[in-house]
Order: C-alpha cells, then structure tokens, then sequence
C-alpha cells in the first residue's frame, strides 16, 4: 500500500511556479524546486512524475491563477468599454513592481519562448493557444472601447496592443521603463 500524499498540491505548484517564473524550466534546478516546495526530490517525481509534468502543472497555475483572472473583465459577457484601458493599466502597476515575480520576470509563457523547451510541440501549442487568449480579450476590450469602429480598424487596434503587451513582458527583465513605455503607447494608441 502506497504512502498518502500529505502535502497540498496547489502550494506545492504554486512555489514550483515561482521558480520556473525567475529561473525559466532548464535553469530551475531540482534542488531549488525542492527548497521552494518543500518536497524531496522522489515527492516530487511520484507526485508530477518529472520535472517537465511539474512545470506544465505550473504553466496550468499561471494560466488559470495569474493569466485568466487578469482577463476576465475582457471576456466577460459584457465587457465595459474602459475594461481594456484597466487592463493595460493593472498590468503596468504589475510590471512596476520589481519586487515581484511579474515586475521581475515578466510572463512565463514569454520567457518560455527563448528557451530551449519551446521547441518541444506541446510548449509551441500552449504558447500559440496562450497568444490566442491574450488576443481575443484585447479584440473584445477594443470591440467595446469602439463599438462603431470597422472590423479591420478594431483588428488592427487588438493585434496593435497585443504586441505592445508580449512586448512589455519580454523587455521587463533588461529594460524595465521599456517594457512601461510599451504599455503607456497601448493606452496612447487606443486613446486616439
């Protein structure tokens, strides 16, 4: 008979999630998983069975925990027409905070990008799929902040913010003020 698990997972992929946020998946050592979630190495492997399945439970975290929630005014039935304009706001405070993992760090899905991970096809789709959420909720925020605007105009406007956003979150680790400036030029570009 197997032992009981006696740890509660979400904290466990929660403080995985941090480190694999600062440290990116072939930097994240199983000694620092370890140190952060308080498991040994043999908890973790029996509990996600690798390194790899504890990561994609922490990129389900960051999706459904950091992601989602900051979406949710644009994908709402009703989104208001200043939800978009709050976004990019909320986002920039996030992204100002250097003391913490999103002012750090940025977005993991991004980060994951530039790694050696992202040529493995799973990581590729969820990165597509996650720049396909980002930019559906953009299009909609941009839909109710011009509800008169030609469909191409509000398309162009949504892919327009969509890359300032991926921008700020690449530029936030090397150039802070950068990655800001690219969100107040959102919020700029849609004010006009």
């Amino acid at each position: 008979m197997g032992r009981s698990q006696t740890f509660e997972t979400d904290r466990v992929v929660r403080s995985a999630r941090e480190v694999f946020w600062r440290s990116g998946y072939e930097s994240a050592s199983v000694p620092a998983l370890e140190a952060a979630t308080g498991l040994n190495r043999s908890s973790l492997y029996h509990a996600f069975g690798s390194k790899r399945g504890l990561f994609d439970a922490a990129v389900q975290s960051y999706l459904d925990e950091v992601v989602r929630p900051r979406l949710r005014p644009l994908v709402a039935d009703d989104v208001a027409p200043g939800a978009l304009v709050d976004y990019l706001t909320g986002l920039r405070a996030a992204l100002a905070r250097a003391d913490e993992v999103q002012g750090s760090a940025g977005c993991l899905l991004v980060n994951t990008c530039g790694s050696p991970l992202a040529s493995d096809d799973a990581v590729r789709q969820t990165v597509a799929d996650y720049r396909a959420e980002l930019r559906a909720a953009v299009r909609r925020g941009v839909a109710a902040m011009r509800p008169d605007a030609a469909t191409s105009d509000v398309d162009r406007l949504a892919d327009v913010c969509t890359a300032l956003v991926i921008s700020a979150f690449t530029l936030v680790r090397v150039d802070p003020p950068a990655a800001l400036q690219s969100l107040d030029t959102a919020v700029a570009v849609l004010a006009h």
